[in-house]
């Protein structure tokens, strides 16, 4: 996945940092991420989320609020009013550019922004939120105790997460006040809400009610036991799967027209975790699986291996011929399934010529149906015909070079 350091002036004119994760291929449209309270742009979970979006052909920016992370101005002169601004900034930095943001995604108080936001966006077709207070206020019960100094001064020094933070007094009362309903009410774009029922740190009651207060089109999926940064890699993946799949229902994402030579179009294979095995693989913009070894062999076993694929492709096939040729006879063929594993023999064991060690893809295949021992054996001889068991058989020609 290629990404682009950049930067553009937030509300207050100060740069934001900010990354572009772009696809390998064809850019089928856009999204903007909002990062969770004093969090930043590279926190895992943006990272997978804007990978696999990437993957299946959707840019994504991700940015630091001002103040915080490698951006420019003063944390404590920002308020919640001012991040929705930042990501109107971005979508205009966008835009300027040709890319013009379809998808908003936020994380905690970000996702609070985005839904303030979204109405201000022209072109933004689908919203997705995880972990979303329904009242951006809630944050405050994380400083508290600070309050009273905040008022009496101010200002004040909190402490979030083992980090020090300049609170202003400005940033309390805006977010104090700020409510989602109304922007909830004006939201046109889809909405996909993703809430923990174990986050302790915004509770799952605030999901029921941003759910309740946004009309049709809408969505809600349980992130079950993951905590509220999604810290772990598996449910990191799980909602960037959900989110990416949702999103494709509701943006615009028509590829271009298969290059010559490839009438099936590109299957496009990208690292998704470069300390592990995992790839995104990715068929147009809406056939999308991973591939990973197993645990035993250094992956993290949450995706079918290469040979799995390999031997998926083989049964598919195996199984799509049968049932051509039987619907084209008008045979009672009622279901086909087939079994397909792999092991490396000696070529003598698996009745081939010379000593070396071959691939030996072994088929079981189970027809079910009011069939007669003819039929069943010429379905038999008709699996043999399937264009991958040839293209097996036959050895293929695979041409490399660097893109």
């Amino acid at each position: 996945m290629p990404s682009e350091r950049i930067s553009f002036p937030g509300h207050d004119g100060h740069n934001l940092a900010a990354r572009l994760d772009l696809p390998d291929g064809p850019h089928l449209a856009t999204a903007v991420f909002a990062h969770c309270f004093t969090c930043g742009k590279d926190i895992p979970a943006a990272r997978r989320i804007s990978s696999r979006l990437a993957a299946m052909g959707i840019a994504v920016l991700r940015f630091d609020f001002t103040g915080l992370g490698h951006s420019g101005g003063e944390f404590s002169n920002t308020s919640f009013s001012s991040n929705v601004e930042d990501i109107e900034k971005a979508a205009d930095y966008l835009s300027r550019r040709g890319m013009a943001p379809a998808l908003l995604i936020g994380h905690s108080l970000g996702g609070a922004a985005v839904i303030r936001a979204a109405p201000r966006i022209a072109g933004a077709r689908a919203v997705a939120t995880i972990g979303a207070p329904h009242s951006p206020g809630h944050v405050l019960r994380h400083f508290d105790d600070a309050l009273p100094d905040i008022r009496a001064q101010g200002r004040a020094e909190v402490d979030l997460g083992g980090r020090r933070f300049s609170i202003g007094e400005a940033f309390i009362n805006d977010i104090d006040g700020a409510r989602l309903d109304e922007s909830l009410g004006q939201m046109r774009a889809a909405l996909l809400v993703m809430h923990a029922p174990r986050d302790a740190v915004v509770g799952i009651g605030n999901a029921t009610r941003i759910f309740r207060a946004k009309k049709h089109p809408k969505s809600f999926v349980t992130l079950d036991d993951a905590d509220h940064l999604i810290s772990k890699p598996a449910d990191a993946e799980y909602a960037a799967e959900v989110i990416a799949a949702w999103a494709g229902r509701y943006l615009k994402l028509t590829p271009p027209a298969p290059p010559p030579g490839a009438p099936e179009g590109i299957v496009r294979v990208s690292e998704a975790d470069p300390a592990g095995f995992l790839q995104d693989v990715q068929d147009g913009p809406h056939h999308h699986a991973v591939a990973d070894e197993p645990v035993a062999y250094g992956g993290t076993n949450r995706g079918m291996s290469p040979y799995g694929f390999l031997a998926a492709g083989l049964g598919a096939c195996t199984s799509m011929t049968i049932r051509m040729y039987a619907r084209r006879k008008g045979w009672p063929l009622a279901h086909v399934s087939v079994d397909v594993s792999h092991d490396k023999v000696h070529a003598q064991d698996a009745g081939a010529q010379g000593n070396d060690k071959i691939d030996l893809f072994t088929r079981r295949i189970t027809i079910e149906g009011d069939l007669d021992d003819d039929q069943r054996a010429r379905l038999l001889e008709i699996a043999d015909r399937c264009p991958v068991h040839r293209t097996l058989e036959r050895g293929a020609r695979i041409e490399t070079g660097l893109a």
